[in-house]
């Protein structure tokens, strides 16, 4: 404190104190708690370093200001220290994720019908995995890239969007979910974008073929053609259970293993709904072969399931991976939304695999997957999803709809900018079913149409077959994202490969620099040299 002011500080003090002293010595004391304060925010410079600054570069400038305003040590955030601003909005992000799944697991009292129930369970699961990769974000033990944890955000922004998707579908959007208001989407965004939706994914060195981090016993059993199973599943008995699910159950408990647990599925048909949730991490199910073991359901949106809720089987479980199993729905195109398979598992794979349904049949949720030689067959957006997912030297069949139905092979949902997703399919082939075929003048068949306002999906090097319009694309409502999406081709082949009759949306690229379809490669869209070499599986890192 400068000498003269303090002097003058016990001079005032010290006299009868009028009106004018009061005044003076209020005057006083805030120059000397200004003196105090460090020059950048003394000065004019405190918007540009502090929290305005920052709030500024995001989508939703008031929600972060507001807070950050409610964190003190949050108030000077200088531009230099990223790392800390990434830090504090993911924090934020999380405190109010779980004040909101506390009002929401309230909530439940006030549903008014099953269906209202049913979406409101599903905004407990996604609020709960929301707040589980918010933590792991914040988490030094995860020794996360930028990219893993931009990988992790967008998750975390998609699982908000499908809870809301729940009781809109169901059509019981009116009461409850109203209730659910909150900022969180928001708040998850403005990390998004703090974090940059640029990042490049990160690439490692190899030995051998694997990353440093795989042990010489992983690799041994990676690269068998037919890796020993730690449990076995037979109908028949033959096995150590009959069910999958039992074996699951008993996988959860691997007495110390840490590494990849195989689990050998016999030939049959499965009947059963199965959720492989977080904590059955580096889970392998092996089937017989896709024609011999399938598993199977039937739920659907007509039948009161939410599109979430309806697979037949559903993944969460970080690292899983399927080899020579056909995932089914059987609810029919006459109960519409009816998911074959579902996941949201980061670092999945899943090989030689079947995926059967109608209309969305595989639902690539989020994170990051891998879709290697599998056969997919639908009818309305049945690949669809917020994944990172690239699908490579897949068989795509469209098949035969109800009637006055289009067929559109996906349909996905991007809802920010600054999301790492997208639908890359490399190398396949799209096709129509024998019972499709004969019904090509009558029935129309689009590559995709824009789910979401940021809609990303990318042909490269493709074969597309008679049964895909001339136009390539379809609208999903009026001018919707026509020109926020990203749609791209790049050296397909095939009769209906030609694109100058394709859509003229602003959104629209016929790529011609493979500069820019390399963008959408195994190595660049989903970083998979960086962790698909581990799992065993051949891939094309590059075009």
């Amino acid at each position: 404190m400068p000498l003269s002011l303090s002097r003058s500080i016990i001079s005032i003090s010290a006299t009868a104190p009028s009106m004018e002293n009061l005044l003076l010595l209020f005057v006083l004391l805030l120059l000397t708690f200004l003196s105090f304060l460090p020059p950048s925010l003394s000065s004019s410079s405190t918007a540009y370093n502090g929290v305005d600054w920052w709030c500024s570069k995001t989508p939703h400038p008031n929600t972060c200001r507001h807070y950050m305003s409610l964190q003190s040590h949050h108030h000077h955030l200088p531009k230099e220290n990223s790392k800390l601003v990434k830090k504090a909005v993911v924090h934020i992000a999380l405190e109010q994720s779980l004040k909101a799944q506390s009002h929401n697991k309230w909530l439940g009292s006030k549903c008014r019908s099953v269906k209202e129930k049913a979406a409101w369970a599903d905004c407990l699961v996604l609020y709960q995995q929301t707040i589980a990769l918010l933590n792991q974000t914040l988490d030094p033990a995860t020794k996360s890239t930028d990219y893993d944890v931009q990988t992790w955000l967008s998750a975390a922004l998609t699982n908000l969007e499908t809870c809301r998707t729940g009781f809109v579908e169901l059509n019981v959007s009116g009461y409850v979910l109203p209730l659910m208001s909150n900022n969180v989407s928001d708040l998850v965004s403005n990390a998004l974008s703090i974090q940059n939706g640029s990042i490049p994914p990160q690439t490692e060195r190899y030995r051998d073929g694997f990353p440093s981090w795989v042990s010489g016993g992983d690799r041994k059993l990676l690269q068998s053609s037919s890796p020993a199973a730690d449990l076995v599943v037979a109908k028949d008995g033959s096995g150590d259970f009959r069910t999958i699910a039992e074996a699951l159950n008993a996988s959860a408990d691997r007495s110390g293993k840490a590494g990849r647990f195989v689990v050998h599925v016999k030939r049959g048909v499965y009947e059963e709904k199965l959720d492989i949730g977080r904590k059955l991490k580096n889970v392998m199910l092996i089937g017989d072969g896709l024609r011999y073991t399938v598993v199977t359901g039937s739920r659907s949106v007509r039948g009161g399931s939410t599109t979430f809720n309806s697979a037949t089987v559903a993944v969460t479980a970080e690292g899983f991976i399927a080899r020579g199993i056909t995932f089914r729905n059987t609810a029919g195109p006459q109960n519409h939304q009816a998911v074959a398979l579902r996941s949201g598992a980061d670092l999945s794979v899943f090989y030689r695999c079947g995926f059967e349904g109608y209309q969305d049949t595989l639902y690539a949720h989020s994170q990051r997957q891998f879709y290697k030689e599998c056969f997919i067959y639908g009818t309305v957006d049945f690949i669809f999803g917020n994944a990172a997912v690239v699908l490579q030297n897949c068989m795509i069949y469209a098949r035969k709809p109800m009637s006055g139905q289009k067929n559109t092979v996906t349909a996905q949902g991007r809802t920010d900018p600054n999301q790492t997703t997208g639908i890359v399919i490399h190398k396949s082939r799209v096709m129509g079913t024998p019972d499709l075929v004969p019904r090509l003048s009558s029935v129309k068949t689009y590559l995709g149409r824009p789910w979401k306002m940021y809609s990303r999906t990318i042909f490269l090097q493709c074969f597309l077959d008679t049964l895909v319009d001339p136009a390539g694309w379809l609208e999903w409502d009026g001018n919707f994202a026509l020109n926020t999406l990203y749609y791209g081709e790049y050296k397909n082949i095939g009769p209906r490969s030609l694109t100058n009759q394709r859509v003229k949306w602003d959104g629209y690229h016929v790529i011609a620099n493979a500069s820019v379809a390399s963008r959408f490669t195994v190595e660049n869209f989903i970083g998979g040299q960086s962790w698909l070499l581990a799992t065993g599986v051949p891939f094309l890192s590059s075009l």
